[in-house]
C-alpha cells in the first residue's frame, strides 16, 4: 500500500510563494499517476495539477502559470511549486496517486497540508 505525506504547507501573504512536498513510500512511481488535489473551505476537493503516467502534465486553469508539479524518481518525492498566490488559493492540499492514466480518481491519499493566504 502506498503511504503518503505532505509538508510545505504554512500562511502566506498574497503574492507570495510556498513549495508543497510529498514523500511516497511502499511504492515506486511506475504504475501510478500522481499529482495534487485541494479542497477549500465549503467546497468540494479539485484536482489542481497531474503528471499522468503516460498522458503528460495537467494543470487546472485557475493554476495554470502559476504552480509547477514536479517529480523526483530517485527520492520517490512529489512536489508543487506554487507562486503568486492569491487568498482563493487557500485550501488543503493533498498528494494523490491514482492507479494508472486516471487523474481523475486517486487511489492514494496524503493527510493533507493547509495552505493559508492572507490578502
Amino acid at each position: 500500500e502506498v503511504h503518503l505525506v505532505e509538508s510545505g504547507g504554512g500562511l502566506v501573504q498574497a503574492g507570495g510563494s510556498l513549495r508543497l512536498s510529498c514523500a511516497a513510500s511502499g511504492s515506486t512511481f511506475d504504475d501510478y499517476s500522481i499529482g495534487w488535489w485541494r479542497e477549500a473551505p465549503g467546497k468540494e476537493r479539485e484536482g489542481v495539477s497531474c503528471i499522468s503516467l503516460s498522458d503528460g502534465t495537467y494543470y487546472a486553469d485557475s493554476v495554470k502559470g502559476r504552480f509547477t508539479v514536479s517529480s523526483d524518481v530517485a527520492k520517490n518525492m512529489l512536489y508543487l511549486q506554487m507562486n503568486s498566490l492569491n487568498p482563493e488559493d487557500t485550501a488543503v492540499y493533498y498528494c494523490m496517486f491514482a492507479y494508472g492514466n486516471d487523474c481523475i480518481d486517486p487511489t492514494y491519499w496524503g493527510q493533507g497540508t493547509q495552505v493559508t493566504v492572507s490578502s
